[in-house]
């Protein structure tokens, strides 16, 4: 992946901004809104939320009746674009985790049905627990692969070890899902009975004495898990931005004047109570990078406008660290201009732009208090020739394949040939590349891997692992990684508990307790950052592998619950016993290191990896594991 994105402030003049808002505020953002809402009410939308997806079309389709619609007509034709490319994103992606919640519940469902304890397991059965042993015992040697069963012979004056593989939790992870697919497939009451043994003991045969108190949390962990999973599935559809407050207002008339008719009532006046809503608009997109033209005024700053806003001009206010990239925008489009149609677009270092409200504190018209931010995509290899060169081979073959394609065809109409004359010309463009300085291309060795395990008391913790070899390179602790920065992390945990004791105290009093925080977390995360891609670049690692967050702190959640549960049966115990916990889990931001991590990677050239992090062990063992389930899983692919 070498898409990365910068930002900028947008100034303009007062009746540039007022404008704007009005088109974003009153126009753009209801209409998505609108179309929101009339997804949700289509006949069929169960059964595409079933599948995971919408149809093709089906929102341009409702928003072309609407553009007639007086509350949205007067708007440029890129927003109408940009509010269906928004909504469709928004239903992607809410689609998509139910589709994942959904699969998630299913699976729990199922191992909630085969996760009985020993006695239930012996009187299922029919036999005792030496037979049911037994019979796992037998199961468990069909299932396991024969070289994962051997043993090296131990040579003369060493201890015996065990082979790599049989360490390997890829092929605990290939047992596992034998033993699933086994039980699917099985009928036999006894063999049945056996794998659920099996699978609830890590695919062992255990002689241990179940302990019925550890085997009763075990269990209603997994129920807790399910709860959660469903509460979450039956969360309501997207309602867009409320910018009026116009929801709130109606609940809180509703909330006043009657009382709930349950708890679920009550919960949801409360959560819509409580739920803060936006106070800016939806953001607008410009999905192509001739949609944003590039210049200067008289002063030498550089500035832009948007397709559909071209009467409007703003300039461009950035860091410094930031204004390459933006010096690169407009040289692209001042080479092609001169160049008279010689170079094409598709080769600019910009890819796509979006233009967004950032929500700031004051007293005044939200134009003036707001600031205008713009978002722009950019493609990291277009910054440097050879990268280019890459970039631009790949659209080659694209274009050729496409003429090929076409001319492999019998009789070719006129716009057929219309169409070849035109994919020959871009080609001719596309191979006529933009001048760019030279940095020679990052080139790591596929085997070496860094893998990166997150935790609560260490943020981050490195293993550089050969993943031909299964063999440890080198491990960093947080401590090392940060070096003489190590005391910034302290004092940006101390600075979290102060503002968490803050806040505390003044929803004790009934007072304002949002408090704002310092950047230093995020300067935190950007050093991690740097040294983690350091440490690939110096091991000339081919990849770093990141942990999916996905279920992390779901996981962390429903175990806290479970044994607050053993701990008392009354509720103000188990949420003090689980509170402090609970802070701990939600004190460092996983999502906003990774972002960084991401970022740096991108500029290097190193490419990001994907792994689900072990639930036992050391940080270093969780860092090597995740480094070599990501090689064996590449491998299998």
């Amino acid at each position: 992946m070498s898409q990365n994105t910068i930002q900028c402030r947008l100034v303009a003049s007062v009746v540039t901004r007022q404008q704007l808002w009005k088109l974003m505020a009153d126009k753009n953002t209801p209409l998505i809104n609108e179309l929101l809402l009339q997804v949700a009410q289509d006949p069929d939308f169960e059964t595409w939320r079933q599948k995971g997806k919408i149809p093709t079309g089906i929102v341009k389709q409702l928003c072309t009746v609407l553009k007639t619609d007086s509350r949205f007509i007067g708007q440029p034709g890129r927003f109408y674009t940009s509010a269906i490319a928004r909504v469709n994103y928004i239903y992607k992606s809410w689609l998509a985790l139910m589709k994942r919640l959904q699969y998630q519940l299913d699976g729990k469902n199922r191992w909630l049905e085969m996760l009985r304890s020993d006695a239930e397991l012996v009187e299922t059965s029919g036999v005792n627990l030496k037979s049911l042993r037994i019979k796992a015992t037998e199961i468990l040697a069909q299932v396991t692969p024969q070289s994962d069963m051997v043993e090296p012979q131990p040579a003369k004056g060493k201890k015996r070890q065990k082979t790599k593989k049989s360490k390997d939790s890829s092929s605990d992870r290939s047992v596992s899902k034998s033993l699933f697919e086994a039980y699917k497939n099985t009928e036999d009451n006894l063999s049945r009975c056996a794998i659920s043994y099996l699978l609830k003991n890590r695919c062992k045969v255990s002689d241990k004495e179940e302990d019925p108190k550890k085997f009763a949390q075990r269990r209603r962990k997994v129920e807790i898990q399910i709860e959660r999973l469903r509460e979450k599935l039956a969360a309501r559809i997207p309602k867009g931005r409320d910018l009026t407050d116009a929801k709130w207002l109606e609940t809180l008339m509703i909330a006043t004047q009657k009382f709930p008719s349950n708890e679920a009532e009550a919960k949801s006046w409360q959560d819509s109570l409580l739920k803060k809503s936006s106070r800016v608009p939806f953001p607008v997109s410009f999905e192509t990078n001739e949609d944003m033209t590039w210049f200067k005024n008289k002063n030498g700053r550089i500035c832009v406008k948007f397709n559909g806003l071209s009467e409007h001009t703003f300039q461009i206010y950035c860091d410094s660290r930031q204004l390459h990239w933006f010096q690169r925008f407009y040289e692209d489009q001042q080479i092609k201009r001169l160049g008279k149609g010689k170079h094409s677009s598709s080769l600019f270092t910009l890819r796509s732009g979006l233009i967004a409200w950032q929500e700031e504190e004051g007293k005044g018209e939200p134009w003036d208090v707001n600031h205008l931010i713009l978002y722009c995509s950019v493609d990291t290899r277009l910054w440097t020739d050879e990268g280019t060169n890459l970039v631009r081979e790949e659209k080659a073959e694209e274009v050729a394949k496409a003429i090929t394609k076409t001319k492999a065809k019998d009789d070719l109409n006129e716009k057929q040939l219309a169409y070849i004359k035109r994919k020959n010309s871009t080609l001719a463009k596309i191979n006529n590349p933009f001048p760019r300085p030279s940095k020679p291309l990052y080139k790591g060795q596929s085997d070496i891997l860094v893998g990166v395990s997150l935790g609560l008391e260490k943020p981050a913790t490195v293993a550089v692992v050969n993943g031909s070899t299964s063999k440890v390179l080198t491990q960093r602790s947080i401590k090392q990684i940060l070096g003489d920065n190590y005391r910034l992390l302290n004092r940006q945990r101390q600075q979290k508990h102060s503002l968490s004791h803050q806040r505390q105290v003044a929803q004790t009093l009934a007072a304002p307790n949002q408090f704002g925080e310092s950047e230093l977390g995020l300067y935190v995360d950007r050093l991690i950052a740097q040294e983690i891609v350091a440490i690939a670049q110096e091991y000339k690692a081919g990849s770093i592998v990141l942990p999916k967050l996905g279920d992390m702190r779901e996981k962390v959640q429903s175990e806290v619950q479970a044994k607050a549960e053993q701990k008392s049966d009354l509720i103000e115990v188990q949420e003090k016993y689980a509170k402090q916990y609970r802070v701990s889990v939600h004190q460092w931001s996983y999502g906003r290191l990774i972002a960084n991590l991401q970022s740096q990677a991108v500029k290097a050239g190193i490419v990001i990896k994907e792994s689900k992090q072990p639930n036992r062990g050391t940080s270093q063992e969780k860092a090597k594991e995740l480094a070599i389930n990501a090689y064996y899983s590449r491998e299998i692919t």
